[in-house]
């Protein structure tokens, strides 16, 4: 990075994106305080310091922002929004510590530290993501969340389908199958693109849409409007799998905080890898028009959703 890249003044995009990490943040920090809740017996230390590892002091809080913006859309304050949006990024750190782990992608560093398995031990990095991810769930089922406890009910299931078996979990799963870790060393099937959108869609892109169907959910909307969420929840989901497929090839690990060039050397099927650089930018630009298109209905309220698929296209880390 340049000297003038480095010391280039945040867009307004950013710093909107930052004040909602800050709040974020101090959200976290609260919900991992070392005070146990009511029927909690006690929070022991290196559980709690190994959450706190995994969950503070980094990442963009692009997921709460989706949560907070889309349900800004229809009138709900971020304040109200925050604690979904807290829950959302929850259940996302607890994936990156699984994910980090030396059975699934074993990578020693996640935004510019040490991974939670390095940082303490492989142990203790699995009970960290159990307790992160059960954590999320927890956050949702409070009145702090809603006040409406079918709202809360719609949240909770929300959350599951998108980090469950037809999400997340199955999205990692078919991507473990496609570098052949289940066939007795075979090379693995070989992939068509159609397998690759899907494996995509579901370990990346289905928690970041399910972030503005909550955000929905927060707000109470109609079918109309529900279809255009849904549209640009997909489309940037979508997108932001497709970037990184790109920063693993093009960015350098100082800027993206962990070790490029790993699809490669595992061999993945990518859009990047079937398709090409160029031709994956292209659907990259494709994903964003799309994005854009289905905020149409909401004129300029959608403002920073529409500013956030440019940054998730654009983005360095």
């Amino acid at each position: 990075m340049s000297a003038t890249e480095d010391t280039k003044p945040p867009s307004q995009f950013e710093q909107r994106l930052g004040g909602i990490a800050d709040l974020c943040e101090s959200t976290l920090d609260a919900l991992l305080s070392s005070d146990p809740l009511p029927l909690e017996y006690a929070r022991p230390q290196r559980l709690l310091d190994a959450m706190r590892h995994a969950a503070l002091g980094g990442g963009k809080r692009l997921r709460p922002m989706l949560v907070v913006e889309t349900a800004s859309l229809f009138g709900v304050h971020e304040s109200q929004a925050i604690y979904t949006g807290a829950a959302f990024e929850l259940l996302h750190c607890y994936s990156l510590v699984h994910d980090d782990l030396p059975a699934m992608d074993n990578d020693d560093t996640r935004r510019g530290k040490p991974t939670v398995h390095k940082a303490f031990d492989e142990a203790t990095a699995i009970l960290a993501g159990d307790a992160l991810q059960t954590l999320a769930f927890d956050v949702l089922t409070r009145e702090a969340t809603h006040s409406d406890p079918a709202v809360r009910s719609a949240l909770v299931r929300c959350l599951a389908t998108a980090s469950g078996i037809g999400g997340m979990a199955g999205g990692q799963m078919l991507d473990l199958e496609a570098e052949g870790r289940f066939t007795e060393n075979k090379a693995p099937r070989a992939l068509s693109i159609d397998d690759v959108e899907r494996l995509q869609r579901m370990k990346t892109g289905a928690l970041l849409a399910a972030c503005c169907r909550a955000g929905a959910i927060l707000g109470g909307i109609g079918d109309v409007e529900q279809r255009a969420v849904e549209r640009y929840g997909r489309a940037i989901g979508f997108a932001f799998q497709l970037a990184d497929d790109l920063l693993d090839v093009e960015g350098d690990a100082a800027s993206v905080g962990k070790a490029v060039g790993k699809d490669a050397a595992k061999n993945k099927g990518t859009f990047v890898s079937m398709m090409g650089v160029r031709s994956a930018k292209r659907k990259l630009d494709e994903l964003v028009d799309d994005a854009k298109w289905a905020l149409r209905p909401f004129g300029n309220r959608a403002e920073w959703l529409s500013a956030c698929a440019d940054f998730i296209a654009a983005r360095k880390s």
